[in-house]
């Protein structure tokens, strides 16, 4: 583990505790996840099941993001994070009804009441964040939560398979909650350190509380008036537009293109996984070495390298080959989201940071399903080939319109978040 990461989780307690917390919450996610597919597949034998539960988790967790932001910027952090554990531990435990009534219309359901309470946590995780850590060790704590997260779907899904096939859905969907249940033990144990976890922000009026989407299109404003915020955002989009479609290509490419099976279909995810943490662990390194402007060079080259390492992955022959690019492609992911949401901790104000986490959230989650929808569509049609050298080149284009908004210089640094003008210091500028 890097040094750098190793110092933080010894001398943030805060952080690190928050870190244990996601490390057995997203590992017992995947307990989950492996469990209801499976499950729905070994109940009902249709595919069509499947998509339909990958639904009923993805519009509630994209509907519940403008609430969520709202609640974030208005209340305390903390307790709502832990709201959100405890009623994700009840849920979990509701799938237990399922072992026995597999029925379609209940993993639809409780799948959708899961992922709704989902992005009260995670959204939360991200704007207390620079509660719990140092203006100094922020963009540590940004990359070791994101390589933790990546970290734990290569554990998490492997873990999972072997005690779905060992131990039986029951003990999947236990240890699911117990894993909440853990994380909101983490989550309580938080200790202001001179950063409350509320944000700060003038009395609400009589007005305002009976206004949430007041509040919400408030948040948009916000966005809207920060180049480089609305620029992060839009570039999650744009990525999203050929990442959504790797959902399905994954399988795809498993089980038709290369013929390997299953085995095939997790080995690609495998290999997808450890570009992720390769890339986490190069973005941390970038960071810490670039300005501003070698960190706008830096998206565009990891845009680029990803986009055209996918479109590489779609045309290989050689299963190795593709593994090799496949890998490449998800660093270059990486490395972009480590840098990405390192700005955004140091710029977005408090007040807003609920909302704008949750709202680039809902939009790429947004993006991603109608990617998914169409590339499984076109599976109808086209050859997953074609389907994935054109999601490779619709996410390679958003390093092309990122470089032209940084040429027209649409893309300032702005203030680092609670810092005056006449605080800020002038440094030069190092180059990557």
């Amino acid at each position: 583990m890097n040094a750098d990461f190793v110092q933080l989780l010894r001398r943030n307690r805060n952080y690190r505790h928050v870190w244990m917390g996601q490390v057995v919450s997203e590992i017992g996610d995947h307990f989950n996840n492996i469990a209801v597919f499976s499950l729905a597949l070994h109940a009902t034998g249709s595919g069509l099941v499947v998509s339909g539960v990958m639904l009923a988790r993805a519009i509630p967790a994209i509907l519940a993001g403008p609430i969520a932001g709202v609640l974030l910027d208005r209340f305390d952090r903390k307790r709502i994070m832990i709201a959100s554990d405890l009623v994700r531990s009840v849920m979990a435990l509701g799938f237990l009804l399922t072992i026995r009534r597999p029925e379609p219309w209940l993993l639809y359901l409780l799948s959708a009441l899961l992922m709704f309470a989902s992005p009260f946590f995670t959204s939360g995780r991200s704007a207390i964040l620079p509660a719990l850590a140092s203006r100094e060790e922020l963009h540590i704590a940004n990359s070791v939560t994101q390589i933790t997260q990546w970290s734990t779907l290569i554990i998490g899904t492997l873990l999972a398979g072997f005690s779905a096939a060992g131990l039986g859905f029951h003990w999947a969907f236990i240890i699911n909650a117990l894993s909440f249940l853990f994380s909101a033990w983490a989550v309580s144990r938080l200790r202001p350190s001179g950063r409350p976890f509320r944000a700060e922000r003038n009395a609400l009026t009589e007005t305002q509380v009976v206004r949430p989407w007041h509040e919400y299109r408030e948040g948009l404003r916000y966005m809207r008036s920060s180049p480089l915020v609305l620029g992060i955002s839009l570039v999650g989009v744009g990525w999203a537009t050929g990442g959504g479609a790797a959902q399905i290509l994954f399988t795809l490419f498993g089980e038709q293109v290369f013929r390997r099976g299953p085995a095939g279909i997790g080995t690609i995810w495998g290999f997808a996984g450890i570009g992720l943490v390769v890339g986490g662990m190069v973005g941390h390194q970038v960071g810490k070495r670039v300005g501003f402007d070698g960190y706008k060079r830096a998206i565009t080259f990891a845009y680029l390298v990803h986009g055209g390492a996918y479109v590489l992955f779609s045309q290989m022959q050689e299963y190795w080959a593709a593994l090799l690019f496949i890998a490449l492609s998800r660093a270059g992911v990486a490395v972009s989201s480590v840098l990405n949401y390192s700005q955004l901790l140091r710029h977005v104000a408090d007040e807003y940071r609920g909302r704008v986490f949750s709202t680039t959230e809902s939009m790429v989650w947004s993006t991603m399903m109608v990617s998914m929808a169409l590339a499984g569509v076109a599976s109808q049609h086209h050859s997953p080939r074609e389907i994935g050298l054109v999601a490779g080149i619709l996410s390679a284009s958003t390093g092309v319109f990122w470089t032209w908004a940084n040429w027209r210089g649409w893309l300032p640094e702005p203030l680092p978040a609670g810092v005056k003008p006449e605080e800020v210091e002038i440094h030069g500028e190092p180059t990557v």
